[in-house]
């Protein structure tokens, strides 16, 4: 670990520390139904062997999640966090998904989008309450009314919405959020970290994103960053890699080329934000 990264990691401590807040996990007792849904047979199986990497109980209660909030997921993909958010919000809160358009003229997106519907059809028990809203960047991003959301969270898109607009469509992203939330709500980020020490290009075509990319995007727009998480850190990941993140576990897109080396570093180390509406 470099002399960078260890001042940095007891920043964030300090940072945690200094920001807890009523409701914070470390104020709370375990949240018994949160484990449940982690540990649930509704979740695929692919996606629990993840588990360790992507560390769901730990970072849905450093965003402060409780089961009567009205949570907003942007950008779901294949629903790895909805299997989760889903039945643990089912009794007595409601989850929002901000998701691609089955009927999109975009391809890719039509497919994403008609996948996730016939995954939330299959199983009304589970997702009969999901609301499903179209969520398209940069143009169609009114996916929630304003002010009604407790916690509005993305994992891992920061770096897709980049390449589809710049920091533009990042910036038009986040303040949707802001003006999606409730006065005091939660936008809780976790994305690819790339180091200071290295270059961003303008579209992100690695993958990995500076925090203090994210971090100013979201102050411009109103937020206020309340707390770090080291949770998602990987200090293995040097981020330099043939092919970007993606060389990285699970995707292993260079195949056999150094495979042994990507699968020891693990998946990619990430930032884990936790921003505040004022």
């Amino acid at each position: 670990m470099s002399l960078t990264r260890r001042g940095f990691a007891a920043l964030a401590c300090l940072s945690m520390m200094t920001t807890a807040w009523a409701g914070s996990p470390a104020a709370d007792s375990p949240d018994t139904a949160l484990q449940a849904a982690i540990a649930g047979s509704q979740r695929t199986p692919a996606f629990t062997a993840r588990d360790g990497a992507r560390h769901p109980y730990e970072t849905l209660r450093f965003f402060g999640i409780r089961p009567e909030m009205t949570v907003v997921e942007l950008s779901p993909g294949g629903g790895w966090y909805t299997e989760i958010l889903a039945p643990y919000l089912h009794g007595k809160g409601q989850l929002i998904l901000g998701a691609d358009d089955p009927q999109s003229s975009n391809a890719y997106r039509q497919r994403s989008g008609q996948r996730l519907k016939e995954k939330l059809a299959a199983a009304p028990a589970v997702y009969g309450k999901v609301q499903m809203n179209v969520f398209e960047v940069p143009g169609r991003l009114q996916y929630a009314a304003p002010g009604s959301a407790d916690l509005v969270l993305t994992f891992r898109n920061v770096h897709n919405w980049i390449e589809a607009g710049g920091e533009p469509a990042v910036t038009a992203v986040f303040r949707s959020a802001f003006e999606a939330l409730k006065k005091g709500g939660t936008f809780g980020v976790v994305e690819h970290r790339r180091p200071a020490a290295q270059a961003q290009d303008e579209k992100a075509s690695s993958g990995y994103v500076h925090e203090s990319y994210v971090i100013r995007i979201a102050e411009s727009v109103g937020f206020k960053l309340a707390a770090r998480s080291e949770v998602n850190a990987n200090p293995k990941d040097t981020a330099d890699h043939e092919n970007g993140v993606w060389a990285l576990p699970p995707t292993l897109t260079n195949k056999d080329k150094d495979r042994e080396r990507y699968t020891a570093i693990g998946e990619s180390d990430r930032m884990t934000l936790r921003f505040v509406k004022p």
